[in-house]
């Protein structure tokens, strides 16, 4: 004769281990947040355009932080205020164009005049100060970050340096 106590806490006590199981295993995959790499956490800091001079052409500037265990490649940026958007970084004094930009895991990703920047070409109407770009940032492992960026004054530097 079985004993229904027993059986309740057989099961019981497999169910729980099975669980604890399923939470153990999935702190454990890539791209996860457990404590052996974790995922990418990203947010953005510092981000504007300068107004542009051209009708055609504006550069942005932004940090992308990521406090995550993971790195993340940066693999395009999308804008229905330009046709396209780049990366580009400069090396020495040359300026080119790039496929993709990694992130580092708890670091982060400078765009600044000098340096890595975006290039929103064949722009739909001139961005001009005061108003906001909207840009959607596009990872490899992660989900697309939505950015607000405003439009600064052609000769705006900010305190961040970039």
């Amino acid at each position: 004769m079985r004993h229904p106590v027993r059986t309740t806490a057989l099961t019981t006590a497999v169910t729980s281990a099975v669980i604890a199981g399923s939470v153990l295993l999935t702190g454990c995959g890539p791209g996860s947040g457990g404590t052996s790499g974790g995922k990418a956490e990203l947010s953005v800091e510092s981000a504007y355009i300068p107004q542009p001079v051209s009708d055609t052409m504006a550069a942005g500037f932004l940090t992308i932080v990521n406090k995550g265990g993971t790195k993340v490649e940066l693999t395009s940026v999308t804008s229905t205020a330009a046709g396209s958007v780049t990366l580009h970084e400069t090396v020495g004094s040359s300026m080119q164009e790039v496929k993709a930009l990694d992130v580092p895991a708890h670091g982060q990703l400078v765009f600044k005049s000098g340096g890595n920047h975006l290039m929103l070409e064949k722009l739909k109407s001139k961005p001009v100060q005061g108003e906001t770009v909207t840009v959607e940032l596009h990872f490899a492992t992660s989900d697309p970050v939505k950015v607000e960026i405003p439009v600064e004054s052609a000769t705006y530097n900010p305190k961040t340096g970039n």
